[in-house]
């Protein structure tokens, strides 16, 4: 086997762009295919379901019991719309909207979507800034910016310090189930395509989470947007398992609607990529297996291992699993090829494993792998009815994007809104792609980085972050949960390090420091060696990334600026000429 050699039976779209250049370097490029119509609104999709399959299972959720608690689509309308004129009912609006601080449920999925369904903005926000920052300062901000006519909480217990922070009185959904009227039926009708669906709140690591407006037609564009690149989608209904936070618009717009939209199965998992919660996730992948799974990088590398030690639940997970998606942070090769390698054990190669590429602000996707890549990173291609603009920016391509699936900006910001577009209407998103072949654009694009991530070296050099990241993390394998690259303005690169729990268990610190220092040196050897690609040193922390500090956002990803900021202490150790706990390349 070699990389990049799974395929796939899926209906795909084909792999064209239309490229054009300007003056300076710009490069323009768009789908041949024309955007065809959308749902007017997220509603409609649910009203569609639930008089084509009434019957069958839409959510799914396990209760302390162990058993499954299902609602099929006919059901969920029922809800819904009971719910709905319970928030018309208490003076929800579009000026007053649900804040939902819960995690993901039944409950919190039935609240949004009676929200949506009558012009109310539903505000899903990260558990972390109620359960886990007891300042509550960014809680409160949103509370404060969004004047919501009500606040959900799953468990008035668990949430009683945020709910007095915000001064707010625990609700009870069984407050708000009435019978439905007609004036649902008005409110559900008036929705119009520029009408406010959600508003969700970056995690504002540089400063208080901005509320990037999401209206019914990016919604529904997006995964009109989705359907026309990844065709299959609505050959049989999908059957999802889970755990993606719905406050993101990776778990909460595009897997949730995805499985709505192609009224499919929705299977909400519990459980979490992390030490102690991760068991959750296995079981319940253990009991449904999926025709499409969802992660991101973290979330694989905890998986592959039982993936590949025990043979049933391998069996089990590929039994009708045909697409493979991974988003929001680079994937390691290595892990990439496990990947591959289980697709060819258990489905002869046949499995399309994926990416895209989009933010919060673009709904999110605007490119997608228009075929089963050949390597991590590929992004693919624009997707109909997106254009995507690339501005030289020093040695990389800044990428910026315009279509009917872009936000009409931060919801009651109109200064960061104007900072957030350019003279020609285009989203400057911030990060960077490039050609996979530079002479062959149809092969498409790779994430590049982050352009507000990258430095230059005291010579002048740049330091591409994302790429020597995820080369550091390669090379020392299990060693490693994560790592944040340092160097401006010094005169080499260096590393705060993250390390993996269970190999300083195994390891004890002394050792794990020298297999740190051996897995550098092959790091460097891989990279070439020049200042920018080359480790020079590295410290380990003694603290794992803290959610509460914005280090760490509840998908798992690492935070470099504010890792940085945080913990420049350890910066200043990590360039001390004195410092014996610094770990030099063997």
């Amino acid at each position: 086997m070699t990389a990049g050699s799974l395929h796939s039976r899926l209906d795909m779209a084909r792999t064209e762009v239309l490229v054009g250049r300007a003056p300076g370097g710009v490069i323009y490029l768009r789908s041949p295919q024309e955007l065809g119509p959308h749902a007017r609104a997220v509603g409609d999709w649910l009203v569609q379901w639930a008089h084509v399959a009434p019957s069958r299972v839409f959510l799914a959720e396990r209760q302390a019991q162990g058993d499954w608690r299902e609602l099929t689509y006919e059901q969920a309308l029922k809800e819904v719309r009971s719910l709905a004129q319970g928030l018309l009912d208490a003076g929800a609006g579009p000026q007053h909207p649900l804040v939902i601080l819960s995690g993901n449920s039944i409950d919190h999925a039935l609240l949004a979507l009676a929200a949506m369904h009558v012009g109310v903005p539903v505000i899903p926000v990260s558990t972390a800034y109620s359960l886990v920052d007891r300042s509550f300062g960014k809680l409160r901000h949103i509370v404060d910016l969004t004047t919501p006519a009500l606040v959900y909480v799953d468990d008035p217990v668990r949430y009683l310090q945020a709910l007095q922070a915000i001064g707010r009185e625990p609700l009870a959904l069984e407050q708000l189930r009435k019978p439905a009227t007609a004036q649902v039926d008005r409110a559900f009708a008036a929705i119009g395509p520029d009408t406010v669906a959600k508003i969700l709140f970056t995690s504002g690591s540089t400063g208080v989470p901005k509320g990037v407006i999401n209206t019914h037609r990016m919604l529904t564009v997006n995964q009109q947007q989705s359907s026309q690149v990844w065709r299959f989608t609505a050959a049989k209904p999908p059957v999802v398992v889970d755990w993606l936070p719905w406050n993101h618009t990776f778990g909460g717009n595009y897997n949730f609607n995805l499985v709505l939209s192609n009224g499919g199965t929705f299977y909400i998992d519990a459980g979490k990529p992390i030490p102690g919660q991760f068991e959750v996730s296995l079981r319940n992948l253990r009991e449904v297996a999926p025709t499409m799974y969802f992660n991101v990088p973290r979330g694989f590398d905890m998986l592959l291992p039982y993936l590949e030690e025990d043979a049933a639940f391998r069996r089990h997970f590929f039994s009708r699993c045909e697409f493979i998606f991974y988003a929001g942070a680079a994937l390691p090769a290595t892990t990439w090829e496990r990947l591959e390698r289980l697709g060819w054990q258990e489905r002869d190669g046949d499995l399309a494993l994926v990416s895209s590429w989009g933010a919060t602000e673009t709904s999110p996707m605007c490119a997608g792998a228009h075929a089963p890549a050949s390597r991590p990173g590929v992004v693919g291609l624009p997707v109909p009815g997106c254009e995507i603009k690339l501005v030289p920016n020093g040695s990389k391509l800044e990428a910026r994007v315009k279509g009917p699936h872009i936000t009409p900006g931060y919801f009651r910001d109109p200064e960061r809104t104007a900072q957030a577009f350019d003279g020609e209407g285009y989203y400057c998103i911030g990060d960077a792609l490039r050609f996979v072949e530079a002479t062959n654009p149809s092969q498409g694009l790779a994430f590049d980085g982050r352009v507000a991530e990258d430095f230059k070296l005291r010579s002048g050099t740049w330091v591409s972050v994302g790429h020597l990241r995820v080369a550091l993390l390669e090379a020392a394998g299990a060693l490693l949960q994560d790592a944040a690259i340092t160097g401006h303005d010094r005169d080499e690169v260096g590393a705060l390090l993250f390390p993996h729990p269970a190999a300083l268990g195994q390891l004890g610190l002394e050792r794990l420091r020298e297999r740190i220092a051996l897995a550098m040196a092959d790091c460097n050897r891989r990279t070439g060696g020049a200042s920018s690609v080359r480790i020079g040193r590295a410290i380990v922390l003694d603290e794992p990334p803290r959610v509460d500090r914005g280090e760490m956002t509840d998908k798992g990803y690492l935070n470099q600026r504010a890792v940085l900021e945080n913990r420049d202490e350890a910066v200043q150790r990590l360039y001390a000429a004195d410092d014996l706990t610094v770990i030099l390349p063997a």
